[in-house]
């Protein structure tokens, strides 16, 4: 499920973004995804941004699925702001973009267990590296996962008003293969359903790399965090 970004070899041209090669998981290839940059959600979520309005800004990039520590640097960011550096919640804006193959640490648990998620058992917890049942970045103390770490889940972060995004054209390649081949159904629905299957809270964007800009535009700091 980690495939390397030297398996992908992006080309924009007049507006159109095309992509060779198919993806390591998934299924994916280039016709499917001119096909689910093309339908994608018909009003794009891009109020997240004026939102940001805390002195401490960051974008924290996560392209590889890395038992989930990606999602996990991010709120060991925010939570170091407010210890050293005595920042209120309200002076913290963190954006998390969940673009790649990290965008399987997006969907939901129910999603994960339906759909096998992790078949290929390269997903591993972040504390054992065993392969993860479980979407990683969803584990908290009830899955033994000790503090101050168990405050960085994805839901907790999701529940202090963290912005989580996910890019809808690693969905189309990674995700929407994944419904396809267990429920035998179109191309929309199976994207419809895999949008169903997003954690809640989470915002889907026309691309990771959109979202990730569209941030910085609004003045947080990049990090590569995965």
């Amino acid at each position: 499920m980690d495939a390397s970004r030297r398996d992908f070899v992006h080309q924009v041209t007049a507006g159109a973004v095309g992509l060779t090669g198919v993806m390591a998981w998934g299924g994916g290839t280039a016709a499917d995804l001119r096909a689910f940059a093309e339908q994608g959600a018909t009003a794009w979520d891009v109020a997240w941004a004026d939102k940001l309005k805390g002195k401490q800004k960051a974008v924290f990039d996560c392209v590889e699925t890395e038992s989930g520590l990606g999602v996990w640097r991010a709120g060991a960011w925010s939570g170091q702001v407010a210890d050293v550096l005595k920042a209120a919640p309200a002076d913290i804006s963190l954006v998390i973009v969940l673009r790649h193959a990290a965008v399987a640490l997006a969907m939901s648990q129910a999603f994960w267990d339906k759909y096998k998620v992790n078949a290929d058992k390269k997903i591993t917890h972040p504390l054992t590296q065993a392969p993860a049942d479980k979407n990683p970045v969803l584990l908290d103390e009830k899955d033994g996962v000790p503090a101050p770490f168990n405050t960085a889940s994805l839901p907790k972060q999701l529940g202090r008003g963290v912005t989580v995004l996910a890019c809808n054209l690693a969905l189309g390649l990674m995700i929407v293969p994944m419904v396809k081949a267990i429920d035998k159904v179109s191309d929309d629905e199976a994207h419809k359903r895999a949008v169903a299957g997003l954690q809640p809270g989470v915002i889907l964007q026309p691309s990771g790399v959109f979202g990730v800009v569209r941030a910085q535009q609004a003045g947080c700091a990049y990090v590569k965090a995965s």
